[in-house]
């Protein structure tokens, strides 16, 4: 064999090593940016991927603790109920007036709706374990439970911050920068190196995989199984809590239709973001790329006249549904 056909050979070894699932989302993201150019040619200014980055925040942070929920073989319909009834809780919290002043009661509310995000995680990682439930049916009853308590809570209306000085120093939570950068931009960033370091570089995160791969073969290898999968829960409701400290700010006010299918575009972010549903591999900056994606096709559908904004939803729908299928595929082909 010839230098030449030696070279070829080692390039297309390389090429077929590529993970395809991995580099396909940024592949899409990148097509995506090009249509918005041709599209719409404001499309492209920095302000406007800004905003769109900054409104996908919530999204994005949820399924980066969906990320670890999917990959450990589980999932979590309960989220978008789970930000309604923690936003709910902080902002009660927080009209108590227990504490008189502001800065002290703004920091006591983001640690009760960390503690209560995560507590919500605990209890859906605990009825799926322990109570040896499938992770479908038991988040759908747990997604029933948290809407309507916070239902509930609110008496069938909206619940809003009323303190003024409370809003005032809880605003730039959202619609502040740290250099430049907005806010829920660098929270996003620092949510998912975090998450990226504990999945790839951390014993659990390993476990995470090993248990979304086959949780017998795990088991029979010493990992503790339930005690994995209910932390990936937890991890969700801390992520849940994270997201629900940016939106409180945002509207100052939340309801029973707050979150509605947010669960929908968290999984949908995960699948797209390269994740596979059954389990076994996780790609958390892949999940920001879909959520971002999402979020792009929503902005692209309102700078143009081609579908109307109506659809979000189910464009959305056939996306996730595009996605398994691409999946499969590239399943198949490896």
């Amino acid at each position: 064999m010839s230098v030449n056909e030696e070279t070829r050979e080692v390039r297309r070894r390389n090429w077929r090593d590529v993970d395809l699932r991995a580099v396909a989302p940024f592949a899409a993201l990148v097509l995506l940016l090009i249509l918005g150019a041709i599209v719409n040619p404001n499309f492209i200014g920095l302000n406007n991927l800004a905003n769109v980055a900054t409104r996908s925040a919530f999204i994005a942070i949820i399924a980066v603790g969906a990320t670890f929920v999917i990959s450990s073989g589980d999932l979590d319909l309960s989220v978008g109920a789970m930000v309604a009834f923690v936003a709910s809780l902080m902002i009660l919290f927080m009209n108590s007036g227990v504490i008189a002043d502001p800065a002290l009661m703004l920091t006591a509310a983001v640690l009760f709706a960390v503690v209560a995000g995560s507590l919500c995680g605990l209890a859906n990682g605990l009825i799926t374990t322990v109570g040896r439930i499938e992770p479908f049916i038991a988040t759908l009853g747990t997604m029933g439970i948290y809407r309507g308590l916070t239902t509930w809570l609110s008496q069938g209306g909206a619940i809003t911050l009323k303190d003024p000085a409370l809003q005032e120093i809880y605003r730039p939570a959202y619609f502040g920068s740290i250099f430049g950068v907005p806010v829920p931009i660098a929270v996003i960033l620092v949510v998912t190196a975090v998450a990226a370091f504990v999945l790839y570089r951390t014993r659990y995160g390993r476990h995470v995989v090993a248990v979304g791969s086959n949780s017998d073969v795990a088991r029979y290898s010493g990992i503790p199984v339930n005690r994995v999968r209910t932390i990936a829960f937890v991890i969700q409701g801390l992520c849940v809590a994270i997201a629900v400290l940016l939106y409180v700010p945002r509207l100052g006010s939340t309801s029973a239709t707050t979150g509605i299918l947010w669960e929908l575009q968290a999984i949908t972010a995960v699948v797209v973001g390269g994740t596979a549903l059954k389990g076994g591999a996780g790609r958390v900056w892949g999940t920001i790329c879909g959520a971002f994606i999402l979020e792009l096709v929503g902005n692209i559908m309102l700078l143009s006249n081609f579908i109307s904004e109506y659809l979000i939803g189910a464009i959305q729908g056939a996306i996730i549904i595009i996605a398994m299928l691409v999946q499969r595929s590239l399943v198949r082909k490896s």
